[in-house]
C-alpha cells in the first residue's frame, strides 16, 4: 500500500545534484565530413560548453578538454561559435570562439605528429570596452579566411559598439594585427548575422536591423555580389522591413534564396528565385521560425536533393521534411515535441537537437532516405526511474477580455506518496525569460524536483510568447508588466477555482523577464504567498538609460514605450518604485558577473526593502553571469527555492539547508 503524506512533504530521488548536473542542452550542431558535431553543457567544469565531436565509429569524444570554452559573447547572449571543414590530408579544421577571451582560435585536432598542436589565435585582443567578439563564423570554400560577425566596443559604454561581417585570415596574421581583418559590409546596420553564400559564390546573403527594433519586430535580407577579391558590392534590401520579422535565410542548391518571414502574422517559409519573385512555399497558422535571440539560429536546411528540412508547429515543435514543389510536409517519427533552432545536413541525413516530455534534449538524425531517427548524440539516459517525472497536461486558459493563454500544467506527482484526500497541493507559476520567449514541452529535472516532491508547476506561455503567430506575441506591446502579469494570475487562479491547486499555497517564479514578471506580480497583487525572483530587471528607467547591453537597450520602446514619451509609465511599472506593495516573502537569486540585468538593480531594490519587516533572502554568486551554469551554483538556487516554499506553505523538509529570511 502506497504511503500517505503531505503534498510538499514527499522524499524523491531526484536531488538538487541532479538536478543541476542535467542542466542545460546540446546546441549548434554541424557536420564536418562525415562526423557530426555539437557543443555540451559541462556544468561540473566551471559550466563551460565543451565542443563534442561523433566520429565515424560512433565514438562520442570532446574535442578540447576543460578550460576551452566555447561560447561567443556577440549581443551577450552569443550564437553559433564554431565552424568546421574536413580535409582530405590533415583531419578536420575547427574555427572557435573561446568564451574567456572572446578570441577566435584555428585547432586541427587530428593533425599528425606527437598528439594535436594547442588551438592558435586567429583573432586579437582588444582593451576598449568589452573588446573585439566574433559569431556565426563560415569556413570560405575557396578562400584562406573565415566569414563571421564582428563585434567592435568603440568605448567604455555598453552601448559603445559596431557590428561588421568581416574576413579573418585563417593563417594568423590577423592575431597581433587588427588591419589584418577584412571588413565586408558597411557598418550601416547597428545588428547583422553571419553570411550566407550562394552556391555559385557570387552573391551573399544576411540579416540586419537597426535600433529600436528587435528582431522579432522587423529585419531586412541584405544581398550583395562578391567580387573576385572576396569583397561586397551593390548591397540591397530584397525582403523584410520594420513590420517584417525575418530570423533566417538560405540557399537552394539551384541557387534559390530562402528565408523565413511573419509577412502573414506566422513565420512561415519562402523562396525568391533569381527573377526576384517571391512564393510561399507552405502556408500555414503554424510557425517555422522564432526570435533570433542567438546568432545564427536556424530552422530550416536544404538538401541536395531539392527538398527542405523544417522545424515547425503551434506550441510544439517537429521536424519536417518540405517538398517545395508541391508543398507537401512530412514529418519524422519519434517522440520528440521539441526541437532546438539548430539544423545540419549531411547528403540526405538531418541532424538536430530534440526532446520530449520523457527525454531531455538529445542529438538525432533523420534519415530521408527512409523516414528513419535515431539518437546520435548527447543521449538521454534516465537518471532515476521515470515513473518520477510529471506528465504535462497542455491547457488552455482565459484571461481578461477572454483571451486565450497557453501554459502547460505539471501535477504532483510520486510513485512513492499519495496525499490526503482533504488536500490540495500547492503550485508555482513559471514565468519563462524573454519575454519573447517560450516555455518549451520538454523534461525538465528542475521542475519534476518539485513535482516529485508533491508541488505543482504551471508554466504560462502568457500573452508576448512565441509559438503562437504574431498577434499573440504583440499582445505585450507596451503592455509588459501588464499583460504577462494578469495572464500568469489568471492560470493561478483558474487552477484554484477548479480544484487543482491550494489558493492559500500559490506561487510565482520566474528569471531575467520572468524576474520581472514575479517581481511585477508581487507588487500588483496579494494573489501569491511567495516568489523566487531570479536575474530580475527591477528598474525600468535605470535599465533604459545604460544599465544593460547594447542588443535591448531600446528593447523597453515597444516593451513599456518610448521613455520619452511616456516617462510617467516606468516609474509606475517598475516595481523598485513600489516596495511598499510587496507583502510576500521572496528570494531573489543573482548572478554577480550579470550585464543584462546587472546586481545593481537587485542591491537598490534590497535597499528600499529594508526594514519593512517582509521576510526575504538574497543570494548572490560570484562568477555567474545571466543564466547560471555552475553546478554548485544550480544547486544552492534549487534548495534555497524549495526551502522558501517550504517555510512559506508551512511544510517541514529536513532534506535541504533552511534559507535564512531576514526582515
Amino acid at each position: 500500500m502506497v504511503p500517505t503524506g503531505r503534498y510538499g512533504s514527499w522524499p524523491s530521488p531526484i536531488g538538487a545534484a541532479l538536478a543541476a548536473s542535467h542542466d542545460g542542452r546540446p546546441e549548434y550542431v554541424g557536420t564536418v565530413g562525415d562526423e557530426v558535431w555539437w557543443t555540451a553543457p559541462r556544468p561540473s567544469e566551471g559550466g563551460r560548453r565543451a565542443l563534442i565531436r561523433r566520429t565515424a565509429d560512433g565514438t562520442e569524444k570532446s574535442v578540447l578538454p576543460a578550460p576551452w570554452n566555447i561560447r561567443s559573447r556577440v549581443v551577450e547572449y552569443g550564437g553559433q561559435p564554431w565552424a568546421g571543414r574536413a580535409r582530405r590530408d590533415d583531419g578536420p579544421l575547427v574555427v572557435f570562439s573561446h568564451l574567456p577571451d572572446q578570441r577566435l582560435y584555428a585547432y586541427e585536432p587530428d593533425h599528425p605528429g606527437d598528439g594535436p598542436p594547442e588551438p592558435r589565435p586567429l583573432t586579437p585582443v582588444s582593451d576598449t570596452g568589452g573588446g573585439l567578439r566574433w559569431a556565426d563564423p563560415v569556413i570560405h570554400p575557396d578562400r584562406d579566411e573565415v566569414w563571421c560577425v564582428l563585434e567592435e566596443f568603440t568605448g567604455p559604454a555598453p552601448t559603445d559598439v559596431r557590428r561588421v561581417i568581416a574576413a579573418v585570415p585563417l593563417d594568423g596574421s590577423a592575431a597581433d594585427d587588427r588591419s589584418a581583418v577584412r571588413e565586408l559590409s558597411d557598418g550601416r546596420h547597428r545588428f547583422v548575422t553571419g553570411p550566407r553564400l550562394s552556391p555559385d559564390g557570387r552573391q551573399v546573403a544576411w540579416i540586419a536591423w537597426d535600433h529600436p527594433r528587435m528582431p522579432w519586430d522587423g529585419t531586412e535580407v541584405l544581398l550583395a555580389d562578391v567580387t573576385p577579391d572576396g569583397d561586397f558590392t551593390g548591397a540591397r534590401t530584397v525582403a523584410g522591413g520594420s513590420e517584417e520579422s525575418i530570423p533566417q535565410v538560405g540557399w537552394t542548391a539551384d541557387g534559390s534564396l530562402l528565408h523565413v518571414s511573419d509577412r502573414s502574422g506566422w513565420w512561415n517559409l519562402y523562396r525568391t528565385s533569381a527573377d526576384g519573385e517571391t512564393l510561399p512555399l507552405c502556408p500555414r497558422p503554424e510557425e517555422f521560425g522564432g526570435p533570433l535571440w542567438k546568432i545564427g539560429h536556424c530552422w530550416f536546411q536544404p538538401l541536395d536533393d531539392g527538398l527542405i528540412a523544417v522545424i515547425h508547429g503551434k506550441g510544439a515543435t517537429a521536424l519536417g521534411i518540405l517538398d517545395p514543389q508541391s508543398g507537401e510536409l512530412v514529418d519524422a517519427a519519434g517522440p520528440w515535441t521539441e526541437w532546438a533552432p539548430t539544423l545540419a545536413v549531411r547528403g540526405t541525413r538531418v541532424v538536430g537537437v530534440a526532446a520530449s516530455p520523457r527525454s531531455a534534449y538529445e542529438v538525432v538524425e533523420l534519415d530521408t532516405r527512409t523516414g528513419r531517427t535515431r539518437v546520435v548524440g548527447s543521449p538521454h539516459d534516465d537518471p532515476v526511474d521515470p515513473s518520477y517525472y510529471p506528465e504535462p497536461l497542455i491547457r488552455t486558459f482565459h484571461g481578461p477580455d477572454d483571451r486565450e493563454i497557453h501554459a502547460h500544467v505539471y501535477p504532483p506527482h510520486n510513485p512513492d506518496r499519495i496525499a490526503p484526500d482533504d488536500e490540495l497541493p500547492p503550485y508555482v507559476v513559471w514565468a519563462h525569460g524573454g519575454p519573447t520567449g517560450h516555455a518549451p514541452l520538454v523534461l525538465d529535472l528542475e521542475i519534476a524536483y518539485f513535482t516529485s516532491r508533491g508541488i505543482g508547476v504551471a508554466e504560462v506561455n502568457y500573452g508576448g510568447s512565441t509559438g503562437y503567430g504574431r498577434e499573440y506575441r504583440e499582445r505585450l506591446r507596451e503592455q509588459w508588466g501588464v499583460v504577462d502579469v494578469e495572464d500568469c494570475a489568471a492560470v493561478a487562479e483558474a487552477l484554484a477555482a477548479e480544484g487543482t491547486a491550494d489558493p492559500d499555497r500559490l506561487a510565482i517564479r520566474g528569471g531575467s523577464a520572468g524576474g520581472w514578471t514575479t517581481a511585477a506580480s508581487l507588487v500588483t497583487s496579494d494573489l501569491y504567498a511567495c516568489g523566487t525572483i531570479i536575474y530580475p530587471i527591477l528598474d525600468l528607467l535605470g535599465w533604459a538609460t545604460d544599465e544593460t547591453h547594447d542588443f535591448e537597450s531600446r528593447y523597453l520602446d515597444s516593451l513599456i514605450g518610448p521613455v520619452d514619451e511616456v516617462p510617467a509609465r516606468y516609474r509606475e511599472r517598475s516595481p523598485i518604485d513600489h516596495v511598499d506593495r510587496i507583502t510576500a516573502p521572496f528570494l531573489l537569486l543573482q548572478g554577480l558577473d550579470d550585464v543584462i540585468c546587472p546586481p545593481a538593480q537587485s542591491e537598490r531594490f534590497l535597499a528600499r526593502m529594508a526594514g519593512r519587516g517582509v521576510p526575504h533572502a538574497y543570494i548572490a554568486f560570484e562568477g555567474e553571469s545571466h543564466g547560471f551554469r555552475l553546478a554548485g551554483t544550480l544547486i544552492r538556487a534549487l534548495e534555497a527555492e524549495l526551502s522558501l516554499y517550504a517555510q512559506t506553505f508551512g511544510i517541514e523538509r529536513t532534506d535541504v539547508p533552511r534559507l535564512e529570511l531576514r526582515k
